[in-house]
């Protein structure tokens, strides 16, 4: 079988996602997920919680490259590349996906700051004298 595409964002955040049928290794960046992520063990949970809802974890290999935002919109980002991909691998996992949000992008973006405002909404403090 070839390789299936998805992209996936979240924030700031593009992940490029290959799936393939494997053994359940995940490339992020040319690093395996332990050397990107580090200690993060909450955020390694999250990008593999597609893969442990499907029980796909040692069915598949995936690569990806993920660019802009942090390591928490990352991660997310790539949550959302791997179910999208998991989805086209098989049709049957968008039963076991829809339910927990995972297909669904995360719109959820950092307001903009306004002109006379210190942050988006934080007023400069008052003095009364």
């Amino acid at each position: 079988m070839a390789k299936i595409y998805a992209t996936g964002k979240r924030k700031a955040s593009i992940a490029k996602v290959w799936l393939t049928p494997g053994t359940g290794t995940i490339t992020i960046n040319g690093l395996s997920l332990d050397a990107w992520l580090g200690g993060l063990e909450a955020k390694k949970l999250r990008v593999k919680q597609p893969l442990a809802l499907t029980k796909q974890d040692t069915a598949v290999d995936i690569v990806a490259s993920t660019l802009g935002g942090g390591f928490g919109g990352q991660a997310d980002a790539l949550r959302h590349g791997i179910s999208k991909a998991l989805v086209e691998f098989d049709e049957s996992l968008r039963a076991v996906l829809k339910p927990y949000g995972m297909l669904t992008r995360d719109s959820r973006v950092v307001e903009r700051k306004k002109p006379g405002r210190r942050k988006a909404r934080r007023s400069p403090q008052f003095s009364k004298r």
